[in-house]
């Protein structure tokens, strides 16, 4: 009976992996660096210090570093903070007046919202970004993380930026969408919510994404989703089981929060009703529950004739662009810029990780961008031969024109 049940062990474990885990074997960015799983809130004393910390840290977890490319691997990995321009107005009681944190997605880095920061300094905002545990350095980091390490990394970029302007603002993309709510339900001191499809729900699944557990001593790619290249240096290909959890563990956190409490602060929300990473629903239920009457909603809809919004708080754009072959958008391509050089329309990343391993030809041909469609992993989109996943908003500038008349409105 013994035999029989590790056998059935392997081949679960089997069945989870997947045919497109075959060919990328365990290496050392697999295992965790011993560096990055968990927030140590008490080595850094102010910002720049734990940027220091951080970078250093980083620098010794990657495997990636030797070649003439390591130091900007390591600054798109970076935490980074951006100060106004001195002609924006200072704070009364501290050097500026308002401050918003930037917080990235799973799997990715603080190249991400790059852009965003750089539009809220423009925007007289004082920036900050954090790098959540687990994440800029190798995968392999995300197998021992948890979603409480990202709190308090969350809640030390608060208390940073507090330190130095009067009113706290919060942005967040994604998981980082996720941690913004939270900390906004529970810190007076944030004033505003800037949203870019947030996770506040994903998929029912995922509540299994620990079962690894049970067999992972038998097969250690049980630990395992994704084990794929990790084409770029600034997000992760390869995806942890445990990562999957965790995030589900947030969102019912963030959902349970939000069920105690109102949300009384502004909020804007950017989000896709295409995104298969995230339940746009639960996102659009989350605004209309929102009390702020300044607050304000942009809802990408590849739709002919997508539905008006009743409360005219909503603006619905669409992201269907036949003439560039974007059939939707995603979630993976909200807040990057068309210009950004490694996302971009002529960036030189292309996300093709839906047919690794699984359809080798059609990789092939979507990781040369050449005449294939770019849409969100939906049904209709995959039935397109050849489609790449979105990474940069065809929209990035409206939605800088529709951001910047929020803040306008901010008292």
């Amino acid at each position: 009976m013994r035999f029989i049940f590790i056998g059935l062990i392997f081949l679960l474990a089997g069945c989870l992996s997947s045919s497109k885990t075959i060919r990328v074997p365990l290496s050392e960015r697999h295992q965790p660096s011993g560096l990055n799983s968990h927030f140590k809130s008490n080595d850094a004393s102010s910002f720049d210090d734990y940027q220091t910390i951080t970078r250093k840290m980083i620098a010794a977890a990657r495997t990636d570093l030797g070649g003439a490319d390591g130091e900007r691997i390591i600054d798109g990995n970076a935490p980074f903070n951006l100060k106004p321009s001195e002609t924006c107005p200072p704070g009364k009681d501290k050097p500026y007046r308002r401050g918003v944190l930037v917080t990235h997605g799973l799997t990715d880095s603080p190249y991400t919202v790059r852009a965003l920061g750089d539009f809220f300094r423009e925007n007289c905002f004082r920036v900050m970004a954090i790098l959540l545990p687990g994440h800029g350095t190798r995968p392999g980091d995300l197998l021992e993380t948890t979603w409480k390490d990202w709190v308090q990394a969350e809640r030390f970029g608060v208390n940073a930026l507090a330190s130095e302007v009067d009113e706290v603002y919060l942005s967040g993309f994604s998981t980082g969408g996720a941690l913004s709510v939270l900390e906004g339900l529970h810190d007076r001191r944030v004033k505003g919510l800037f949203l870019f499809a947030p996770a506040l729900r994903i998929s029912s699944l995922a509540a299994l994404g620990n079962w690894h557990k049970v067999y992972s001593w038998a097969s250690p790619r049980a630990r395992w989703s994704d084990l794929l290249e990790d084409s770029t240096p600034f997000r992760y290909e390869s995806f942890t089981f445990n990562a999957i959890d965790q995030i589900h563990l947030l969102t019912k956190e963030v959902r349970s929060a939000f069920s105690d409490q109102a949300v009384t602060i502004p909020v804007f929300i950017a989000a896709s009703e295409d995104d298969t990473t995230v339940s746009t629903p639960e996102t659009v239920g989350f605004f209309r529950k929102a009390t702020n009457p300044l607050n304000r909603m942009i809802l990408y809809s590849a739709k002919a004739t997508p539905a008006p919004d009743p409360t005219g708080r909503v603006e619905v754009v669409n992201s269907l662009f036949p003439e560039q072959k974007i059939l939707s958008s995603a979630h993976t391509a909200i807040v990057i810029p068309p210009s950004d050089p490694h996302y971009g329309k002529e960036g030189d990343y292309a996300n093709c990780m839906h047919y690794f391993g699984k359809a080798p030809e059609k990789y092939a041909f979507c990781k040369g961008k050449k005449e294939d469609f770019q849409g969100e992993l939906t049904d209709e989109n995959l039935g397109k031969w050849v489609v790449r996943r979105p990474m940069y908003n065809p929209n990035y500038d409206a939605l800088k024109v529709t951001l910047k008349k929020f803040i306008d409105t901010l008292p």
